[in-house]
């Protein structure tokens, strides 16, 4: 469909509008209208047009079918006026709002401009380019008839309307016999229902008392956990990088010598305790995002920068000789975005990739699509069973069986990613199959 008019024409006096409200059941009978909204359509444009030509103006009549995703018949009729014409008029036309789907009244720069519309039924005929210039050669060739035409056109919709109601009452009178009879059963079902009910409704009321309780109660246990992660990841800190400091100092060359077996329980000490304090870090960030206590910084992010930059970080931890590490060159260069929220979300699902992949690669791309960038990390590691694709991003889940080929996962990085594109304006998704690998997409607006 088109914004291009179907046609045009102008309303300046009584035969016009008789004109009007032939052109508009016309129009409304080529775009696919049923012959109720046909009439509904025409009644409509008679009854504004009718309001204009009393205050003397002249008015100019457009018919469009404007695009969208609902088939729409749409007319606007505009007239010079003054800007408290347009409320005086709004409320003069109260009854026509009920004969179409949405009708505005609005005050036009020097003018009054009325839009009325109405949707097409799903079974009309597409209006397809062709079909448009078709419908505007014919309106081209319309002939209006004389206002006894139109009478006469009125009257013979009027014994329609009236044997449709004739028909309509007797089946009312019917179905109300039927009713009659079916009341005084229903109604002794009604006494047996309602005792029923009302008790029934105690305990539903008690119900949903509790799950009101329950809902509090879960509130202030999320909030109590949000508040209970960040105090014992901020304590927990200072310890473990002491103990991190203190075996340092041990294998320290100006230390006295250790020996063997003490050099090698040193070391498993000082892994242990980065293990711990990385756990520790990811509890606190995460507490932090749950509790809306990250701001982005917006910036306009180079992403060549962020990408040369996650290269060189991770081409270390890529060291298995059967993955390849590859990240492509970003088809578009720059967005506005927080480059280290974002860098940290392509981190982890980078590290995260390269733990589970044993052969093949490992691949970091961004595209535009739209007023969007798509950054996908994909690999050909062990995948994940579709029905476990979104329990993956709960805290420390992990998937049963699974097994990080480097390092030791904690289960927090893929949820603590979801939660920081989320606060970016974007959405992150995957898609996996068990044995061939996995795609994570993470798409953020250009310009949020």
């Amino acid at each position: 469909m088109t914004d291009e008019p179907l046609v045009r024409t102008r309303i300046r006096g009584e035969q016009d509008v008789f004109t009007v409200r032939q052109l508009g059941r016309e129009v409304a009978r080529e775009v696919g209208l049923e012959a109720q909204d046909q009439t509904r359509i025409a009644t409509a444009l008679s009854e504004v047009g009718r309001l204009v030509v009393a205050e003397g103006r002249d008015a100019e009549v457009v018919f469009t079918t404007p695009r969208g995703r609902v088939p729409t018949l749409q007319v606007e009729m505009s007239y010079p006026a003054l800007p408290e014409d347009a409320g005086r008029l709004a409320a003069q036309l109260t009854q026509v709002r009920r004969l179409v789907d949405t009708l505005e009244v609005t005050g036009n720069g020097p003018g009054t401009l009325v839009r009325m519309a109405r949707r097409l039924p799903l079974g009309a005929p597409e209006l397809t380019r062709s079909r448009m210039d078709e419908i505007r050669a014919h309106l081209a060739d319309h002939v209006p008839g004389t206002p006894l035409d139109e009478l006469s056109v009125q009257n013979q919709q009027l014994i329609a309307a009236l044997d449709e109601v004739r028909a309509q009452r007797d089946d009312l009178a019917r179905l109300n016999a039927e009713l009659e009879e079916t009341n005084r059963g229903v109604m002794a079902l009604y006494h047996q229902l309602s005792d029923e009910l009302e008790e029934t409704n105690r305990g539903v009321v008690a119900l949903y008392a509790e799950l009101d309780e329950k809902s509090v109660q879960l509130r202030a246990a999320s909030e109590a956990k949000s508040r209970f992660l960040a105090n014992v990841s901020h304590e927990l800190r200072a310890p473990v990088t002491a103990i991190i400091g203190l075996g340092r100092l041990l294998t320290d060359g100006s230390s006295e010598p250790l020996t063997t077996e003490q050099s090698r329980q040193v070391e498993l000490i000082r892994g242990s305790a980065t293990d711990l304090l990385t756990l520790v870090n990811e509890l606190l960030d995460l507490a932090k995002a749950e509790a809306g206590r990250i701001e982005p910084a917006w910036t306009d992010v180079d992403l060549k920068a962020v990408f040369g930059q996650l290269r060189g970080t991770l081409r270390p931890l890529a060291t298995r000789p059967d993955v390849d590490f590859v990240v492509e060159e970003p088809g578009e260069p720059r967005l506005r975005s927080d480059e280290v929220l974002l860098a940290q979300v392509l981190r982890n699902l980078l590290t995260n990739a390269i733990k589970f992949t044993a052969e093949g690669e490992v691949r970091l791309s961004a595209v535009r699509t739209g007023d969007d960038i798509e950054f996908t990390v994909s690999d050909t590691g062990t995948g994940i069973p579709p029905e476990l694709t979104e329990r993956i991003f709960e805290e420390f889940y992990q998937v049963p069986g699974s097994q990080a080929l480097s390092g030791k996962g904690t289960g927090l990085g893929l949820p603590y990613a979801r939660r920081l594109v989320g606060i970016l304006g974007g959405a992150l998704r995957v898609s996996s199959e068990p044995g061939k690998g996995s795609t994570f997409t993470v798409c953020l607006p250009v310009a949020p």
